[in-house]
């Protein structure tokens, strides 16, 4: 079995190609990502058992449980599905994957995804170059997807040819006769050959040869099973490298949900395979194991046909037993993926299942949203702050990708926050819930409008820093000022929104909005005078004066935040 560096970059070409298709996916997922998608993905998980029902059926019917869930890894780093909602699918997903051992086991068939990639392709083409955004957008989707399997079989493709290499076989054969040790070795062995191999399916076809060869018991056999439910979640793993934290998180899931299975499963093992003897017996078949009046045929015969049974009740018994446990897998990953200072995602905590029993229920959560919405728009805003006396490069660049990560967050959100309020408006509303749905429009404007404000400043300090351009002490303490002043207006949008009507104060804002006229004004009059004195260059005072007047901007939208919150009626 020859294997050089040339089939290594192979193997490396297709995983980069693998993980472009996921990003492209992914992307693609973002953009098209509306409510009616995402109301259509929570009917399907709003509770965990409807979430294993929906993981089931898109198993049985694409038989891949790896497409299902590097499409779930898709649908969780794009917002659509929470961490919760993903842990169930990913069960249903396991259950469904033991359709495709019955159809290989019974009919020999199984669904190449890989032969339906061109035809996706063709279909794609026209959307990609579609004047409609959103019809160019589900192309890239498609694209995405196609990509993601077509970098899937090229890794097969790719990897060592374990399954018409005899002497290998024979080889695993010599590791049969170790008692107990014998089942972690084919465990792991079933575990890492999926891992190369990045099919399931083909290793089941793998086991089964040397079952009937026999070169392997059926006990070995079983091992190599449970091996092959853990190393099957390699592939979710692999697409979530380029993921957010919650979506690395459900892939993880996968991985802690199969791992415990095969654990109990181990811990069972001997009492479980005899259950299997006596189904396969009691429904027409023989026994997998050598039973004196049974040929070597017959046995061989059954073998297939426990598996099937094996793998069956294992993925069903382990989801009726764990799905119990979400609460405390969730806490295991959350653990094994902590969220990284600063690493924000978008993800929306309160109005992600849809409308509530109430239109005062639903404006209450669009409330809380809007809190989240302007508390990760602070954070945006700190990143400018940090930008703008930053000096190492390596800073610089990193909070540069920072802001311009929150500013897709925060032109998603407010897409969401709005499209929400919308439908609240279009059911019958008092007037007090119209006053609130305005304001929270309002509100929300203008918050997107601040963290437009700091992404335009971070693209002032990017030209600064391409033009090699330096500020003065003088020009830096004025930026100071205006950040300042801007973040206590910002403080107090939080603190009033917080409050209730009676509990609010305006002349704090008032003050500070009165304070950052005052400089404004000062120091466009210095900025003239030192343009008309030589003092800088003309390109230095347009990038300053830029970046002032986005500060400035970002005190005064958090104000007229502040002002609309006084002026309105109480509201939820």
């Amino acid at each position: 079995m020859n294997y050089g560096l040339i089939n290594v970059l192979k193997l490396l070409g297709s995983l980069v190609l693998f993980l472009y298709g996921m990003k492209l996916m992914s992307e693609s997922l973002q953009k098209v990502a509306g409510d009616r998608m995402r109301n259509i993905l929570a009917a399907m998980t709003s509770n965990t058992f409807k979430g294993i029902l929906t993981g089931f059926i898109i198993t049985a019917i694409i038989q891949s449980s790896s497409a299902t869930t590097v499409m779930l890894v898709s649908f969780v780093n794009a917002g659509l599905v929470s961490l919760l909602q993903s842990i169930g699918v990913i069960m249903g997903a396991n259950i469904g994957t033991t359709v495709t051992a019955w159809l290989i086991s019974i009919l020999g068939f199984k669904i190449e995804i890989s032969q339906l990639v061109l035809p996706l392709l063709g279909v794609a083409l026209p959307l990609v170059f579609s004047n409609n955004r959103r019809r160019s957008n589900w192309g890239g989707v498609i694209i995405g997807f196609a990509t993601i399997f077509i970098g899937l079989d090229f890794l097969k493709d790719s990897t060592p040819d374990i399954h018409n290499n005899p002497g290998f076989m024979v080889f695993l054969s010599r590791f049969s006769n170790l008692g107990y040790w014998s089942l972690l070795i084919y465990l792991i062995i079933g575990a890492l050959i999926t891992m190369l191999i990045q099919s399931s399916s083909a290793v089941m076809a793998l086991t089964l040869v040397m079952c009937y060869n026999g070169w392997i018991s059926f006990e070995m056999a079983a091992a190599m099973v449970l091996g092959q439910n853990i190393g099957t979640t390699v592939t979710a793993n692999l697409a979530a490298i380029i993921t957010n934290t919650t979506a690395k998180r459900a892939a993880r899931a996968h991985l802690v949900f199969n791992v415990l299975g095969v654990v109990i499963a181990l811990i069972l093992f001997h009492p479980f395979l005899k259950i299997v003897d006596w189904i396969s017996i009691k429904t027409g078949s023989y026994s997998p194991f050598p039973v004196e009046g049974q040929t070597i045929q017959q046995t061989s015969e059954a073998i297939p046909v426990a598996l099937a049974v094996f793998h069956t009740i294992f993925n069903t018994m382990n989801t009726l037993l764990l799905v119990w446990f979400i609460p405390i897998i969730m806490k295991v990953v959350e653990w094994m993926v902590p969220q990284k200072e600063d690493d924000e995602e978008f993800r929306l905590k309160y109005i992600s299942t849809g409308l509530m029993t109430t239109n005062e229920l639903s404006i209450l959560q669009a409330k809380k949203e809007t809190l989240v919405y302007i508390e990760r728009i602070e954070k945006m805003f700190q990143f400018a702050r940090e930008l703008i006396v930053s000096k190492t490069t390596k800073k610089i660049n990193k909070l540069l990708q920072k802001i311009n990560k929150y500013e897709e967050i925060s032109d998603r959100m407010e897409i969401e926050i709005t499209n929400y309020l919308t439908r609240i408006s279009e059911e019958p509303v008092s007037t007090h819930g119209s006053e609130s749905i305005n304001l929270l429009l309002f509100i929300i404007t203008n918050v997107e409008n601040i963290g437009d404000a700091c992404h335009s400043v971070a693209q002032s300090m990017e030209r600064k820093i391409d033009q090699k351009i330096s500020f003065s002490d003088d020009i830096d303490n004025n930026f100071k000022v205006l950040t300042d002043l801007a973040k206590l207006q910002l403080d107090e949008v939080i603190k009033n929104l917080n409050n209730h009507k009676e509990e609010r104060t305006f002349d704090k804002a008032l003050a500070i909005n009165e304070k950052l006229i005052k400089q404004m004004i000062k120091f466009r009059n210095e900025h003239f005078k030192n343009l008309k004195k030589g003092i800088y260059k003309c390109k230095n005072g347009i990038i300053y004066s830029d970046i002032y007047n986005e500060l400035g901007k970002i005190g005064n939208y958090a104000f007229e935040i502040n002002k609309s919150m006084f002026e309105v009626l109480e509201y939820a």
